[in-house]
């Protein structure tokens, strides 16, 4: 009897399960100011989590594969004013996580990432564009997930000259990021073989648009701006101020397509998308959030999927085992572009097709067919290695 007793507690013992260790917490940021830009159309103005939404959206992703790894993920959001310090708030987000995902102007990210730079802390920069902070001014803990301006601008070139439509008319605005969209688009003409026949400035006046009269303003002062105009083929505009562009389409003084800033836009993502496998996240995201998916939406949630894939392929959650591996070379991020995407050694770029779209649908997708590269088509978008002015500190 006893010995039957004995066994009983035995087998009870071992058929007990043995309790979970408690999951690996990984803390990501979200780092961002507060506010959204304004658009000229009504339609566009963006949603007070946008970004955010996709961040969410990539941390229930990242659970759902982490369940399996005993590691769970978490996202802490912090929107500063205008008068808050970035480098103080980056500095105390980062006692709380080993990852950052910014959504900064060029100015305030470079103080982040200055800030930052001894702590072992990883930026992921998911909204600023400027070329500089992947050239002259690029921090070796910060990578890249939102295009470049010249990766942008040179998805739009090469699509133009696939389709002969190399004769440009170039309208450029008058405030400084209109410039930088104009100097990479200068780039890309010359780089494949564009010709832009004469270009003209379009001056930032102030007013107001949406008056009772603005609809008839517009449609008398577009043609009178654009009339005697040497032959083209595409009228390209840079205003990322938002200005006058959305302006141009069927206002033309000569029947032409509008490209850049309107009618024919490069983005990173677009609503309209449906390639690939993306109707799956754009209806889960849809489903979230009673909104499209934007760029910035799309941009944050590569940001964070790119930690919860280097997390779980490392099996890890510290910060330096999982900045290394996305540093390796064998990283690589499924985006629903049809390519694996992963990053440029040389400044943290991460390598993706551009999408071309008109508001409504996908027009086409970049690199197009004929652009070769001798490493990866990819690198056809935007500044090369043998380019690079990048030496990562």
């Amino acid at each position: 009897m006893i010995r039957w007793l004995v066994a009983a507690i035995g087998l009870s013992i071992a058929a007990t399960p043995v309790l979970a260790a408690d999951p690996i917490e990984i803390g990501v940021g979200y780092l961002g100011r507060a506010g959204v830009k304004p658009k000229l159309s009504l339609v566009e103005l963006p949603a007070e989590n946008d970004g955010l939404a996709g961040a969410r959206l990539a941390i229930e992703d990242n659970n759902t594969t982490g369940k399996f790894l005993n590691q769970h993920f978490t996202l802490e959001e912090v929107r500063l004013k205008d008068n808050e310090d970035v480098a103080k708030a980056a500095a105390a987000l980062a006692e709380r996580t080993g990852f950052i995902i910014a959504d900064l102007p060029a100015g305030d990210l470079l103080k982040a990432a200055d800030a930052l730079r001894d702590r072992g802390t990883l930026l992921l920069n998911a909204g600023a564009i400027d070329d500089r902070l992947r050239e002259q001014d690029c921090r070796s803990n910060v990578i890249h997930v939102a295009p470049t301006r010249s990766m942008l601008a040179d998805a739009l070139a090469q699509y133009l000259v696939w389709k002969q439509w190399k004769r440009w008319l170039f309208v450029v605005g008058s405030h400084d990021q209109d410039r930088l969209y104009a100097d990479a688009l200068r780039r890309a003409a010359t780089r494949f073989g564009a010709k832009i026949v004469q270009e003209r400035t379009f001056e930032d006046t102030g007013g107001a648009r949406r008056t009772d009269s603005g609809v008839t303003l517009i449609q008398r002062q577009m043609p009178v701006f654009t009339q005697q105009a040497p032959a083209y083929d595409v009228l390209v505009a840079a205003d990322e101020s938002e200005v006058f562009a959305s302006y141009l389409p069927y206002r033309t003084w000569d029947p032409r397509p509008v490209a850049g800033s309107a009618g024919l836009v490069p983005t990173s993502w677009h609503a309209a998308q449906d390639q690939w496998g993306a109707i799956q996240i754009q209806n889960r995201f849809a489903k979230l959030n009673s909104r499209h998916m934007t760029a910035l939406d799309m941009q944050a949630w590569t940001a964070a999927r790119m930690i919860g894939e280097a997390a779980s392929r490392t099996k890890s959650g510290d910060s330096k085992a999982v900045s290394d591996f996305l540093k390796g070379p064998d990283f690589s991020i499924a985006a629903f572009k049809g390519r694996r995407l992963t990053l440029r050694d040389w400044n943290w770029q991460l390598r993706q097709p551009i999408l071309l779209v008109d508001g409504r649908m996908v027009v086409s997708v970049s690199p197009q067919e004929g652009f070769l590269h001798q490493v990866s088509e990819l690198d056809t978008l935007g500044a090369d290695r043998p380019e690079t002015k990048c030496k990562l500190r």
